[in-house]
């Protein structure tokens, strides 16, 4: 039995497909927390759309698709930003516009011009063959940075993610924060493409930091519990997809389902009202006069 839990790691690509499952999920349930919190859960299922789109483009004109697929999402989500701060248009439905309108010409390209990269349904759903050695080191400094961004500016998150509107007139620069969470959310759906695929990542965002939030109510444990579980589920799902023969993104998110269940029927009524108030920013946030203006 164990053998044949071991056999897989004698392969390098499962060696590579593990290394990356387990940090993408750890990425993906630290930034998730920031994302669930602000109520914006709807935002990585999006922009991981619009993401294909710069894929698509990328893999036609051969240009590197974490270059092209990059500067595609990255455009996407301050275009979205912009739009919902002008309180003109709703951020769902600027989202609706901008993300599926940029998936349904990926989907176009792609049928039309071919795939010079990754395969189409490698960059729907995930693929454990398609991790290079490059992908390892990309998602490790893509990792270092996010984890930088946070740590920099963590009291800033703080306040702009539950009191946004105080926290633009004390001083905090809530449009640069909102700049460098999207950059780092695009840089992070990009780096789990060839594992994940772009149809499950927002469930590695939104399931870690739901399940975290219905252990604790405290905002620094959330971040590392949330990461803790998104780098099990990676690491477990990894393993699942090598044993079942079936896309890497679906087990993982598989994984995921299973230990948000798992602790529904642990915590029962208790984590469903810690989840329930997420919207509400029901946290305690720091003082105003705490954070420090930049």
């Amino acid at each position: 039995m164990i053998t044949a839990l071991l056999d897989p790691f004698a392969y390098s690509f499962f060696v590579k497909g593990v290394i990356v499952a387990t940090l993408a999920g750890g990425l993906c349930g630290l930034i998730g927390v920031y994302i669930t919190l602000r109520g914006m859960s709807y935002i990585g299922h999006g922009l991981s759309h619009a993401v294909f789109g710069g894929f698509a483009a990328s893999s036609i004109i051969s240009l590197n698709y974490y270059i092209g697929a990059g500067v595609w999402g990255l455009a996407s989500a301050l275009a979205i930003n912009r739009v919902t701060r002008s309180r003109r248009i709703g951020a769902d439905a600027a989202i609706g516009v901008i993300t599926t309108a940029s998936f349904a010409l990926g989907v176009v390209l792609l049928t039309v011009f071919g795939s010079k990269g990754p395969s189409f349904d490698a960059a729907l759903f995930g693929s454990i063959i398609g991790v290079e050695s490059s992908d390892v080191w990309i998602l490790a400094g893509i990792t270092a940075f996010t984890m930088a961004v946070v740590l920099l500016n963590y009291r800033a998150l703080l306040f702009a993610t539950f009191d946004p509107d105080v926290a633009d007139v004390s001083g905090v620069k809530v449009a640069r924060i909102d700049a460098l969470l999207m950059l780092v959310l695009s840089l992070a759906i990009l780096a789990t493409l060839t594992v994940i695929g772009v149809t499950l990542v927002a469930a590695t965002l939104v399931v870690p930091a739901v399940v975290a939030r219905m252990l604790t109510d405290r905002f620094a444990r959330m971040l590392w519990l949330s990461s803790g579980i998104g780098a099990a589920c990676g690491f477990v799902g990894m393993n699942l997809s090598y044993h079942l023969d079936v896309p890497s993104g679906t087990t993982i998110v598989l994984t995921g389902a299973a230990v948000f269940t798992v602790v529904l029927m642990v915590t029962g009524g208790r984590g469903l009202r810690r989840t329930a108030r997420m919207d509400s920013h029901a946290e305690p946030i720091p003082a105003p006069v705490a954070v420090p203006t930049r």
